[in-house]
């Protein structure tokens, strides 16, 4: 069976905030997406640090009856890097819970999940479809697939194992690893159990040079990002035919409803993916774009070439 005979039109979805907004910001942003945007799946949560969760947890109830009045459907994104009993804890009640599906980014989370479905997000390794076939088996619905997986290997994986759901990040800061240090406190000669939140001082992370003068990375708080934002329109319809079954984008400042709405009306074919370029740039004109990954090559170049899957 061609499970893109069944869903021809990929979703498209918002994915958590990854940075240090404020409390009110956050909720805002949130309220905004569930008035005024239309996201098919918007996830809501914490993946990043763990600090943070008291002023996410402050104000998400009233953000998922805004979502829930708005006819919105959530998943609940957990932490990403999962190294204390609080967080264990923490992670086992948002598991726990029965109203929303969860968004695993740590394995740890497996151990609470069982006898339920969920969705694997893009900090769990996957690259080959045996690993696919086995957290399918254990109630995995959907793979979120890690940034730097080429496309010809995600259409590789989605042939070999067609069963759950993949999405696919197109838009944003592309996160790459995770560590035990906090980069914002460090910079701030600071410790990280007394960094005063400075990460809230970049609201879309902070850039790093390389040794040369060279733009190739950002820091948000313990997490590594791309320098570039991804930026994948031209390559949609190989990815949808190849078997992408949504889209993510990634929140950061700015317009995210504009951009959402230049990436709809690529995907229903209202506009062509060079037009719908040229809008998200003057959206968001401090990003630089790349879709090196997809292509096969490093993730930092920007590639015009067609993917050929």
């Amino acid at each position: 069976m061609d499970k893109n005979n069944l869903n021809p039109m990929p979703e498209l979805t918002l994915g958590p905030c990854l940075f240090n907004w404020s409390e009110s910001d956050w909720r805002d942003f949130y309220f905004k997406v569930a008035d005024e945007s239309d996201f098919d799946l918007v996830y809501i949560g914490e993946p990043v640090c763990s600090k943070r969760l008291p002023f996410r947890n402050a104000v998400l109830p009233d953000i998922l009856d805004r979502m829930e009045s708005a006819g919105k459907k959530v998943v609940i994104s957990t932490l990403a890097l999962v190294t204390t009993k609080a967080e264990r804890k923490c992670l086992a009640e948002q598991c726990d819970q029965d109203m929303w599906m969860v968004e695993a980014n740590d394995l740890t989370a497996l151990a609470f999940l069982k006898d339920r479905t969920y969705v694997i997000g893009p900090y769990i390794n996957i690259y080959n479809e045996a690993t696919i076939q086995s957290l399918t088996s254990r109630g995995a619905v959907r793979f979120v697939l890690p940034a730097e997986v080429p496309a010809k290997t995600i259409a590789q994986l989605i042939k070999a194992a067609p069963e759950p759901d993949y999405e696919l990040q197109v838009f944003g800061r592309l996160p790459l690893a995770l560590s035990a240090r906090c980069y914002h406190a460090r910079l701030h000669h600071l410790s990280k159990d007394s960094c005063r939140f400075v990460c809230d001082q970049d609201p879309d992370g902070r850039d790093v040079n390389s040794l040369a003068g060279q733009p190739f990375l950002a820091v948000n708080g313990i997490q590594t990002m791309s320098y570039g934002s991804q930026l994948l329109l031209e390559e949609l319809p190989s990815l949808a035919k190849a078997g992408v079954n949504a889209f993510r984008l990634s929140p950061h400042t700015g317009d995210m409803l504009g951009v959402a709405q230049a990436f709809r009306a690529v995907m229903n074919g209202s506009i062509g993916a060079e037009e719908a370029r040229a809008k998200i740039q003057d959206l968001m004109p401090k990003h630089a774009f790349v879709n090196g990954f997809s292509h096969g090559v490093a993730g930092m170049q920007q590639v015009s070439d067609p993917l050929g899957l």
